[in-house]
């Protein structure tokens, strides 16, 4: 067991040094929209990374079929990011309030958080290759007791870093204002802009160089 919670740490800790749009989007929409829009945005990617370990895990054979439509899986997903880096760019409206207390987030505005945080992971081919090889890296040595403990202890980490990066962006927030703001999400959306081209060239280019 000691082995198999080592192992997680070790999986986990891959995931927190890994630089991604999500690392920027927590601390965007955490300083946008409090720690409540924070939390709900993280619970997005948490939701999306336990599907995505599910489906490697127990139907491996699903998510391969599903990265013979990585192009277009990328394609769909660096599309989303140029449209969230360019509405951040140009259309995002910055109103600061400085009493998180005072910011008032409907349940459609959590529901969207959360969808925004699971899209953002979920179509990322990156993300997809990621699970499929550590699921499948350990398929053929660990039992499924194992695996559980493996994959949880990873997931229970990378979120825990999570909710640390939200807190953290919450001490940054009290010290900003609307004009920092704006900077913030300017710089935000050009991130997230340049990871969509990224994104876009690699699955473009790396389709046809297989090919």
């Amino acid at each position: 067991m000691i082995e198999a919670i080592v192992k997680g740490f070790a999986i986990s800790l891959l995931l927190i040094i890994s630089v991604g749009p999500v690392v920027f989007a927590i601390f965007k929409q955490s300083i946008n929209n409090g720690h409540a829009g924070g939390f709900s945005f993280i619970g997005g990617v948490w939701l999306s990374d336990v599907f995505w370990v599910i489906l490697s895990n127990v139907f491996s054979n699903l998510v391969l079929d599903l990265l013979r439509f990585e192009k277009e899986i990328g394609i769909i997903g660096s599309v989303f990011l140029l449209a969230l880096g360019v509405y951040y760019l140009f259309f995002k409206k910055v109103h600061l309030k400085e009493d998180e207390n005072k910011i008032v987030i409907t349940t459609r505005k959590h529901a969207r958080l959360v969808l925004s945080g699971f899209l953002i992971n979920t179509l990322n081919p990156g993300v997809i290759a990621f699970w499929l090889s550590t699921a499948t890296a350990f398929a053929a040595s660990h039992t499924g007791k194992q695996r559980i403990i493996i994959f949880s202890t990873c997931i229970l980490i990378n979120t825990g870093v999570d909710i640390l990066k939200v807190l953290l962006a919450g001490k940054i927030r009290k010290k900003i204002n609307e004009r920092v703001l704006s900077i913030i999400n300017k710089v935000s959306g050009l991130i997230l802009v340049g990871f969509g081209i990224v994104l876009l060239i690699g699955v473009l280019f790396g389709a046809s160089l297989k090919h």
